[in-house]
C-alpha cells in the first residue's frame, strides 16, 4: 500500500508527490466509517475538515431499526444492524475508547388502541426480531405510563462526540488529516485522478453533511437539510435507565442527565438554538415527565436529509472521480457502515450500489455547465 510521506517543519507539512488512492472531505459519522472501511481494505487517505457542520457532534447517537411512530422497520434496517455492533466495537479496540452504550429503547403506549397496534407489528415479518411482544409495566413513578411501554430489541446508543473527538485525533497522530475549509474551485481532475494542492488522489469523496448545498458538484441533489434541536436535563428525582419514546425522545446518559429531543424545522437552517423549539420540547416532555429537573444544556444541528429519504451515494455523472456520501439524516450511526461498504465497493469491485441511494436516481437533475 502506498502511503503518502510527511515531512514536518515548524507548522507545515510537506507532502512529496505519491499518489493517495482517497481524498476525504469532512469528518462527521459519514466520513468517519468511510475512512475507517477504507483502512480495513488498505487503502490509503488524507481527510480535510472544518467544524462547520456539526450535526453528528451533538446527535444522541442512538441505533434503533424501528420507526416508533409507526411501528415500522427503517430503510434496510436488517442489513444496517447486521454490521452496526462489529463496526462500533472494531473503533472501540482500535481507538482504546468506549462508544457503544446497550440501551433500552421503549415505546409509551397512550392507549389500548396502541398497544394492539405493537402486537400487530410484533408479529409481521422482519418486525419480530425487534419488538418484544411481552409489554412492559411501568414502575417509575415519576414516568406517567398507565399503559406501559412496547420495547425494542436490540438496541444501544454510540457516544458520537467521543467517537469523532477520537477518531481525528487518531488521524491527526497518523498524519491524514488537515483541518481546514475545502476549497472546490482548488479541486482539479487530472488523467489519474485528481489534485488538490498538494495533494494527489485518485478518488475524492464528498462527505460534506448539509455542507454539501455549497459543493458546486454535487448541489444538483435534493438535499434538504433539517434542523433539529436538543436538550440535556438534570433530573436527579428521575433514576431512569431506559430511553423512552413519547412524542419525544427521553434518553439516560448517566449522572442523572437525559437528552431530550428533538426537533425538525425545515425552515431554519442554522446552527443556533432556538428558544421556539425549547419550548416545545418542554411542552411534551411535561405530557409524561412528574419530577423537577433542570435544562442544564441546549443545541442545534442542521441534519444532511434528502426528499425521498434515503442516502445519497455514488459517482458524479460527469467527473468519474469525484463520489458522494450523504444525505444519513438522523439515523448515520445505522447507515454510515452500511452505505460506506456500498461505495467502497462500487468504486473497488464494479459492485451495484442499492438503487434506492444511488445518486443515479437524481440524475435527470443535473445539468453541464
Amino acid at each position: 500500500m502506498l502511503r503518502l510521506f510527511h515531512f514536518y517543519y515548524a507548522d507545515y507539512n510537506f507532502y512529496l508527490c505519491y499518489m493517495l488512492d482517497y481524498l476525504v472531505v469532512g469528518l462527521g459519522i459519514a466520513g468517519v466509517t468511510f475512512c475507517e472501511t477504507l483502512e480495513k481494505n488498505g487503502k490509503s487517505f488524507n481527510v480535510i475538515s472544518d467544524a462547520s457542520q456539526i450535526s453528528s457532534q451533538v446527535a444522541a447517537g442512538m441505533y434503533n431499526p424501528v420507526i416508533l411512530k409507526r411501528f415500522s422497520l427503517t430503510w434496510k434496517a436488517l442489513d444496517q444492524m447486521e454490521m452496526v455492533v462489529p463496526f462500533y466495537a472494531n473503533l472501540e479496540n482500535k481507538l482504546k475508547v468506549k462508544l457503544d452504550y446497550k440501551l433500552k429503547v421503549v415505546r409509551r403506549f397512550a392507549s389500548i388502541e396502541e398497544q394492539n397496534l405493537w402486537f400487530e407489528a410484533s408479529d409481521k415479518k422482519g418486525l419480530q426480531h425487534f419488538l418484544s411482544s411481552h409489554l412492559l409495566a411501568n414502575e417509575n413513578a415519576n414516568i406517567d405510563a398507565p399503559y406501559g411501554f412496547g420495547e425494542v430489541l436490540n438496541t444501544g446508543r454510540i457516544n458520537t462526540k467521543l467517537l469523532l473527538d477520537s477518531y481525528k485525533s487518531y488521524l491527526v497522530k497518523k498524519g491524514w488529516f488537515k483541518n481546514e475549509t475545502f476549497e472546490h474551485d482548488r479541486l482539479e481532475q487530472t488523467d489519474s485522478g485528481i489534485t488538490y494542492g498538494e495533494i494527489n488522489a485518485k478518488n475524492v469523496i464528498f462527505a460534506e453533511g448539509f455542507g454539501l448545498h455549497n459543493n458546486p458538484y454535487f448541489n444538483y441533489l435534493p438535499l434538504t437539510g433539517t434542523k433539529g434541536e436538543l436538550l440535556t436535563i438534570k433530573a436527579p428525582a428521575l433514576k431512569e435507565t431506559l430511553a423512552i419514546k413519547s412524542s419525544i425522545f427521553i434518553i439516560p446518559f448517566g449522572e442523572d442527565l437525559y437528552k431530550v429531543g428533538a426537533t425538525y424545522k425545515w425552515k431554519d437552517k442554522t446552527n443556533i438554538p432556538t428558544q421556539e423549539a425549547k419550548d416545545e420540547l418542554l411542552k411534551k416532555l411535561e405530557t409524561f415527565l412528574k419530577c423537577d429537573y433542570k435544562v442544564i444544556d441546549h443545541v442545534a444541528g442542521i441534519r444532511p436529509t434528502v426528499t425521498d429519504r434515503r442516502p445519497l451515494v455514488g459517482r458524479h455523472p460527469e467527473h468519474k472521480n469525484f463520489y458522494v456520501l450523504n444525505g444519513f439524516g438522523s439515523r448515520g450511526i445505522m447507515v454510515g457502515p452500511y452505505a460506506s461498504n456500498q461505495l467502497y465497493n462500487a468504486i473497488e469491485n464494479n459492485e451495484p450500489i442499492a438503487a434506492e441511494m444511488n445518486v443515479e436516481r437524481f440524475r435527470k437533475k443535473y445539468t453541464t455547465v
